[in-house]
């Protein structure tokens, strides 16, 4: 493939998916949302066209042809970081995310979620999605990944999936070495550190106490009261847990008792509660969300994040703007793909492409689907809902290629 190589973006947000895929040399043909807010960002900060559309109801008409299809629809309803909800009507995205690629047959998609989505309704959504695309003939691998090893300085655990017609996309090694969390140092130590956040924010000027700041979003509004009582008690690294139970929120207590009651489903106990946490500077951040800047204290001053600070963790360049309200920005931050995990991404397909062999091996000539790969953890510790998730899977692909944790080192073989 000589020409640049196009790609569209589907539930683009902010458009970090978009950056990253521009930046690592393909051509937007179009990218679709329909939240307002989503959009008015997207068109001020990149030139591709853009289209307000509930992709839900989206005939494939409606869009326009491209070599790859990205995207990572909704995530909410089973994401950890809330309730989650298996009635979700954001999870049917994930079956018209698939049954699109299905139907205008792009030579490669990239999928985009988080982690939550593996297990959430005993791996309903997994099968969702690869069901028929697998059907459709492409060959595809699943892995959950840290996007702390691929340079982006916060531990974001995500699960990514790359599929090509007919062959199988090389899946991107890690580019750096982290720690902080589980399973972030298994990438090799001989790699690169992943830049912590003092290294991330650095060169940013005093944030501002009136919007809108310099760069746009680096403001915030000064703790009072019993807030700044916790931000006071809490040392880098400590959160609500560690504060004395007169400073802890009252929906603290409750969160962790929901973890823990008779009857309650499982879907609906979020994650472990944390509240009011402070980073620490000599680590990659933590997971930023869309209530990062409720969440997440500065390292040293007595404040919370900025929207600025919450975009350079995200890898967004300063003069990116977001539009909405602040609390739409806080979501459009939070939600998107870091633009460096997808230009990551980006540059392997971009490879695979330009080279036209399209992967480590052809397909073969019948061009069948077929799961290559299936990584689903960081660690070698396996929850009983991920291993009923695991079982299900290989009882209806067959065993994909069993990969050692240490695959983001290692030039796999896949095949044999």
């Amino acid at each position: 493939m000589q020409k640049t190589p196009t790609f569209l973006d589907l539930f683009c947000g902010a458009g970090g998916l978009t950056l990253g895929f521009e930046r690592g040399g393909f051509r937007c043909v179009g990218a679709a949302d329909w939240d307002n807010a989503a959009l008015e960002t997207h068109g001020r900060n990149l030139s591709s066209p853009i289209h307000c559309s509930d992709l839900s109801h989206t005939l494939v008409s409606d869009l326009p042809a491209a070599d790859v299809i990205v995207g990572g629809p909704p995530c909410q309803g089973f994401s950890s970081a809330g309730m989650r909800q298996a009635e979700d009507a954001r999870n049917d995205l994930v079956a018209q995310f698939a049954h699109l690629i299905s139907e205008l047959k792009p030579v490669a998609f990239l999928f985009e979620n988080v982690e939550g989505f593996l297990t959430a309704s005993e791996g309903h959504y997994v099968f969702a999605l690869l069901r028929p695309l697998i059907a459709r003939g492409y060959w595809v691998q699943v892995r959950k990944i840290n996007a702390a090893n691929y340079g982006v300085p916060q531990h974001r655990k995500r699960v990514i999936v790359i599929g090509g017609l007919g062959w199988c996309p090389t899946f991107p090694p890690a580019t750096h070495s982290a720690f902080g969390a589980p399973g972030a140092g298994l990438a090799g130590r001989s790699l690169p550190q992943t830049p912590t956040l003092a290294q991330a924010l650095s060169g940013l000027p005093a944030a501002a106490q009136i919007q809108p700041g310099s760069p746009q979003g680096h403001y915030y509004r000064p703790l009072q009261g019993v807030d700044m009582a916790r931000a006071s008690a809490l040392r880098p690294g400590q959160s609500m847990r560690d504060l004395p139970p007169a400073l802890q929120h009252g929906s603290f207590a409750r969160r962790a008792c929901r973890r823990v009651q008779d009857g309650t489903p499982t879907e609906r106990r979020g994650g472990a509660p944390t509240g009011v946490r402070r980073l620490r500077e000599c680590e990659p951040s933590k997971a930023i969300t869309g209530g990062a800047r409720a969440e997440f204290l500065h390292p040293q001053e007595h404040r919370m994040l900025t929207l600025r600070e919450c975009a350079r963790l995200q890898t967004f360049p300063d003069d990116f703007t977001f539009c909405g309200t602040a609390s739409q920005q806080s979501q459009l931050v939070g939600n998107a793909v870091p633009p460096l995990l997808a230009q990551v991404i980006a540059e392997g397909l971009l490879r695979d492409l330009q080279h036209d062999h399209r992967g480590t091996a052809p397909a073969p000539p019948a061009v069948a689907g077929k799961l290559v790969s299936f990584v689903p953890t960081l660690s070698e510790g396996t929850s009983p809902a991920l291993k009923r998730v695991i079982s299900a899977v290989r009882h209806e692909f067959g065993t994909p290629e069993l990969v050692s944790r240490h695959w983001q080192t290692q030039e796999l073989s896949l095949w044999p």
